[in-house]
């Protein structure tokens, strides 16, 4: 008979409900073995900790004394020795689990200390429990800024935090999962939201260049002295590489420079985060291009750039608009299967030099033009060139 039976009363009901695997109980310490720790559960019987569960609490377990009161959590409601079987180190993992879920429900803000970095983000704990805070997840005072987002240039970066304290919120867990997720950022998210409310989509302002990355630029906002907020932070947001200019970006530095100003539009602002278009306060290239281009006309165009799937051709656009003298580029591709293969392509076209074409396709809306290198060496001066320079050596 296990040592937690129960006497039932006369009306058949039991005085005392029956704990299931995987509730917490609370004991008091009545012996201790080499090897094991026994519980009084009260009525309902005796509990024991040993084997695994004993050496993974061992350290916690050697400070008890007897008529100590600890919480533990059943793993079997009777072993082989009749026993409840318990577990310490779960029940304390349990109960930071609880804790944490209050804490996020009350979203509450935590002050951690870094343990460690990886190239994803920073490593730390919090009661106990392991938890992660992605680099996307960071402040912008912290975030990294990498030009070209070298892996190692980041993590060297985020190792700079290890040992410093850092308030974070919450932002998911899953405790079956044992995945604990923090962000740095969530903490003035409301803050950031309120100061965002004064700003609206298609407004134009004026940015200072903060960091420069491979897929972007960091800007912060210069602030209107009557949209002042007090996050105690610089308002901060993005100009997406493909939003830089209506010409193909490789890197953003080709087009800004830390420090400088720029006039932009806020192209979307939601989730407390806010988007930037540089391009968008420019004039559109592609405007009326067919009125100065047509399919089968020869044009002169340069090498942008070679890719697998072709060659990208910059074409002069002058403006269509009136008093305007000036001109703008678009970008027209050379398709790969004009050439039959890559080293075919490299052979006839060098970056940076200029040839004529044929437009082969021009479609204004989809911001497409085709075109077919004009085979003529007399029209081409860089392949005789090219030729001429080999014949000499």
């Amino acid at each position: 008979m296990t040592k937690m039976t129960a006497e039932k009363k006369e009306n058949n009901q039991f005085d005392f409900n029956i704990p299931k695997v995987g509730e917490i109980v609370q004991g008091k310490v009545i012996a201790k073995g080499n090897a094991s720790v026994f519980l009084d559960l009260g009525i309902l019987g005796t509990g024991i900790i040993y084997g695994k569960e004993f050496y993974e609490a061992r350290n916690k377990l050697r400070d008890l004394k007897k008529g100590d009161v600890v919480l533990a959590k059943v793993i079997d409601l009777e072993n082989e020795d009749g026993y409840i079987e318990l577990s310490l180190s779960k029940a304390k993992k349990e109960l930071a689990w609880q804790e944490l879920s209050q804490k996020k429900e009350k979203n509450e803000t935590l002050e951690v200390k870094i343990l460690g970095a990886n190239k994803g983000g920073l490593i730390t704990e919090i009661l106990g429990i392991s938890a992660f805070l992605p680099v996307s997840q960071l402040s912008s005072e912290h975030y990294p800024r990498v030009e070209g987002g070298d892996t190692q240039k980041i993590l060297r970066h985020l190792q700079k935090f290890v040992g410093k304290k850092l308030k974070v919120k919450i932002l998911d867990f899953n405790p079956r999962e044992e995945k604990l997720i923090l962000s740095e950022k969530a903490k003035e998210m409301k803050k950031i939201e309120e100061a965002l409310k004064k700003y609206k989509i298609g407004e134009v302002v004026e940015v200072e260049v903060t960091g420069i990355v491979d897929f972007g630029v960091f800007v912060k906002l210069i602030e209107d002295k009557n949209k002042k907020s007090d996050i105690g932070t610089e308002l901060e947001g993005l100009i997406h590489i493909s939003e830089l200019s209506w010409q193909l970006i490789d890197n953003p530095s080709e087009v800004v420079k830390i420090g400088q100003k720029l006039k932009v539009k806020i192209i979307d602002i939601s989730d407390g985060k806010i988007s930037f278009s540089l391009k968008a306060l420019q004039e559109d290239p592609w405007e009326n291009i067919e009125k100065r281009y047509k399919k089968e006309d020869i044009i002169e165009g340069k090498v942008k750039k070679l890719n697998p799937f072709g060659a990208f051709i910059e074409i002069k656009n002058y403006s269509s608009k009136a008093g305007s003298q000036s001109e703008n580029e678009v970008q027209g591709l050379c398709h790969i299967s004009e050439f039959g293969s890559l080293k075919k392509m490299e052979e006839k076209l060098k970056p940076g030099s200029k040839y004529k074409f044929k437009i082969s396709l021009i479609d204004p809306l989809k911001r497409k033009i085709n075109l077919k290198l004009v085979e003529d060496p007399t029209e081409n001066q860089a392949i005789k060139e090219e030729k001429k320079k080999k014949k000499e050596e």
